[in-house]
């Protein structure tokens, strides 16, 4: 079914772990809800979470219910003809094909919300959410504050028994405060394999 009448777009909620994407992402299924849309929300089933893998939680508490996906093709099959509004959150761990899906939803008339971290943890562009951001009709580019020297937050410093995770680290783990801080590029360190680590902060 297409929303005729209707016109799509792709909403991208983006930044580093702690800015509030989640939180952000429920507060705009809130406004729809109220405003009588029809909506579905989503998640990667990598993220357990809080909630776990059926809810959309923020670091604060606040949630939503989610229907778990691996697959961005699980999205397009579950999405049902009547629903107005789709929510995506974690959206970087999903696979390429999330550009195609949320641009047919769209296409079709959907308000397609995504939220997700940008770069990973060494700072470079995660999945595919700068594709997401080139294509969407709105961006939102969330900060957090650095945990080091209170500046404004750009990177994500992931810590493995408190200290920086090596470059050749796996770009996927999952984890919160104690696996991940929000940094600034300055405080942000992630030593190659031929550095000495105990020089490291």
């Amino acid at each position: 079914m297409y929303h005729a009448s209707r016109t799509g777009s792709i909403e991208v909620i983006a930044g580093v772990m702690f800015s509030g994407k989640s939180e952000e992402l429920i507060r705009r299924v809130r406004r729809a809800l109220i405003a009588r849309r029809r909506v579905q929300a989503f998640k990667s089933h990598l993220d357990d979470r809080y909630g776990g893998i059926t809810r959309i939680s923020s670091h604060t508490g606040v949630e939503i219910e989610a229907g778990p996906v691996d697959t961005s093709a699980a999205i397009f099959r579950l999405v049902r003809p009547d629903t107005e509004v789709v929510a995506i959150d974690e959206a970087q761990f999903l696979d390429p094909g999330i550009v195609a899906v949320a641009t047919s939803l769209a296409e079709r008339g959907v308000r397609v919300l995504l939220a997700g971290t940008d770069t990973d943890f060494r700072g470079e562009p995660f999945g595919r959410m700068g594709e997401l951001m080139a294509i969407a009709e709105q961006v939102e580019k969330l900060q957090a504050i650095c945990v080091v020297c209170g500046d404004v937050a750009c990177r994500n410093q992931r810590l493995i028994n408190g200290r920086p995770a090596r470059w050749d680290s796996p770009t996927i783990m999952v984890g919160g405060s104690e696996t991940y801080e929000a940094r600034c590029r300055r405080c942000h360190r992630v030593p190659r394999q031929d550095e000495d680590q105990t020089r490291i902060l």
